[in-house]
């Protein structure tokens, strides 16, 4: 075999949503670059989804960076919301993923070097009990912030407290949201409407609080943990939470990291489940400096129309320029057609894609705000293109994310849930033209600078991923 059997096997397991398999993607190409072979595991229905958007030649580039697929449980035809994912891919996807590496693990079926560590997403723990039977090392990438981790961790406290919905607390009131949450280490000045929430899914509630807890907290069964994050943006919490759970590796921004590392800055891959519009940047590239709104709402986020409609009107009548990402599923299976009257208001100043490239459009001068959803993903990338944001979040720890944009990291405005189209004008007025805007903007570019520095040669990030190297993935090698 020679060098060929000395060559390290990392399979990588996303859970499969965009927003998941991006950072792990890029995770993948970090130890592709250094050498790994890898296998990457994308859903068969989500495989099936990059080949539309990229076609074969995408996924097929490299003899040493394989695509795999495994069953997320569920008929092709049924859909895919995030309890149900969660549940089925909880209990179905081990047995299918068993074999899997057995495959790969075959030398007379599969010509790949022996699986020597698995590297999954917290959602897909069922990978830590195959590693613990292949006796490699379990590496666990929390795709989320650090502040959202440490919320998750605190739901036995809120139960015992009686400050949970389970509990019958209608925690959004007004007589408890803003019951400050004190207890937490690192973390000041959070109120009990900041912390982890599901109450936007009904009966399937109390299974995802459950569910979110038991797999944070399986993470400190794996050999490490990675997070998606820099040492300074997030200090104070992975300082408290770095006694609990000592094999911590910070290696983000992981897009930013890979730019820095892989010096050609060529993708090597393409995973997107949504084929990216390419002109938005040159509607971009035609506008003034810090002169365009951007609004996206993540590759899973939900509204009504009713609210659709409100975000249109208070575009409209703030009289800025933006750009709209609207996915084809963003209010569910309606089809959703804009006022016309708003399409005639705004087509001077207005430019609405299915699609884009998020990290490119983020990096644009032209680009002033992001008005997002604030999710993880979303805001880590607002900080690498030092544009402020205006939060709306709705869902698992953007509530929290919001918090420490707003106050600890002071970049953001908050919105309220309920959407109002006078709010999204004043908030969007604000923070294009505003003073406070000026401050955020100000803020988000100093963000900016600490992590290039923490991307940079000798930087917190890129110690990070050669110790995660040498200590937990090349440490059972001779």
């Amino acid at each position: 075999m020679g060098s060929f059997g000395d060559k390290p096997h990392a399979v990588f397991v996303p859970y499969p949503t965009q927003g998941h398999i991006n950072p792990l993607l890029q995770l993948a190409e970090l130890l592709h670059y250094r050498g790994f072979h890898i296998t990457f595991v994308n859903t068969e229905i989500n495989h099936g989804r990059v080949l539309k958007c990229s076609g074969l030649s995408t996924v097929d580039r490299f003899s040493d960076f394989r695509f795999e697929t495994i069953p997320d449980g569920l008929p092709m035809s049924s859909t895919r919301d995030v309890p149900t994912l969660c549940e089925s891919t909880s209990k179905l996807c081990l047995e299918p993923f068993r074999k899997l590496l057995a495959k790969l693990n075959d030398s007379a079926v599969s010509n790949v070097p022996r699986v020597t560590s698995i590297i999954f997403d917290v959602p897909m723990s069922f990978c830590l009990t195959a590693a613990e039977e292949l006796g490699v090392p379990s590496v666990c990438v929390w795709t989320a912030s650090v502040c959202g981790f440490m919320a998750y961790l605190q739901y036995p406290q809120l139960d015992e407290r009686g400050l949970t919905v389970a509990k019958g607390v209608n925690y959004m009131s007004d007589k408890y949201k803003h019951t400050p949450i004190d207890w937490i280490p690192g973390m000041k000045d959070i109120r009990l409407k900041d912390m982890i929430n599901f109450d936007r899914l009904g009966d399937t509630r109390d299974f995802m609080i459950k569910f979110t807890y038991e797999q944070a907290k399986r993470c400190f069964n794996a050999s490490a943990i990675v997070f998606n994050t820099f040492e300074a943006f997030e200090h104070d919490v992975l300082e408290a939470l770095k006694p609990q759970l000592p094999a911590i590796y910070t290696m983000g921004p992981l897009h930013l990291l890979c730019q820095n590392v892989i010096k050609d800055g060529s993708n090597l891959v393409d995973s997107n489940l949504w084929k990216q519009d390419e002109a938005c940047i040159d509607w971009l590239d035609s506008k003034e400096p810090n002169s365009v709104i951007y609004v996206n709402f993540g590759s899973i986020t939900v509204m009504s129309p009713e609210s659709l409609t409100e975000f249109a009107w208070g575009l409209a009548n703030s009289n800025q320029y933006f750009l709209w990402i609207i996915r084809p599923d963003l209010v569910g299976k309606d089809t959703e057609v804009l006022p016309l009257e708003f399409l005639m208001e705004t087509k001077e100043r207005g430019l609405m894609v299915s699609w884009c490239s998020q990290e490119e459009v983020l990096n644009h001068s032209s680009v002033g705000g992001f008005l997002s959803h604030t999710g993880w993903n979303s805001t880590i990338e607002s900080v690498c293109g030092g544009v402020p944001m205006i939060c709306w979040p709705l869902f698992a720890e953007q509530k929290m994310n919001c918090r420490f944009v707003c106050t600890t990291w002071g970049m953001g405005l908050e919105m309220e849930t309920e959407v109002k189209r006078e709010e999204v004008e004043r908030l969007v007025r604000e923070m294009l033209k505003g003073e406070k805007g000026k401050e955020m903007k100000k803020r988000a570019l100093e963000w900016k600078k600490a992590a290039e520095e923490a991307n940079s040669p000798g930087g917190s990030s890129v110690l990070a991923l050669q110790k995660l190297h040498r200590e937990v993935l090349l440490s059972n090698r001779k």
